[in-house]
């Protein structure tokens, strides 16, 4: 059974910034497609942050220019470095992984997720 562990969440001041990391013991992590997503209270889980098998990144409108998504393929750990941090990031950030299904941010392509970190951002 294929686990996920996200952990650098914490409680900010709006302009802060956080690194987030994703941790796995999949032998194949290269293989994977993989995203950061974002939830809050009474709201569906949204993609913040993607990246595919060949580098491509892809990040929500809300991010761009602040956030960046990246992965160590040799430690099996995936980043999102979070910069410029505004209370609207708040919530509870989930990273997610599949297989064989490109460079996406919906919700609906991802099969493996971890437990969650939680980003509060005070203003």
């Amino acid at each position: 059974q294929v686990e996920l562990a996200e952990s650098g969440g914490g409680s900010v001041q709006a302009g802060a910034s956080l690194r987030l990391s994703c941790t796995t013991s999949m032998y194949n992590f290269e293989q994977y497609s993989w995203a950061w997503f974002r939830q809050t209270p009474g709201k569906d889980r949204e993609g913040v942050a993607g990246i595919g098998t060949d580098g491509r990144t892809k990040y929500d409108d809300s991010v761009k220019g602040r956030f960046t998504i990246s992965k160590d393929n040799a430690k099996n750990i995936l980043y999102l470095f979070m910069n410029a941090l505004k209370p609207e990031d708040t919530g509870m950030y989930y990273c997610a992984a599949e297989l064989n299904v490109g460079l996406t941010l919906s919700r609906d392509d991802f099969g493996i997720w971890g437990q969650g970190t939680q980003v509060t951002v005070h203003a």
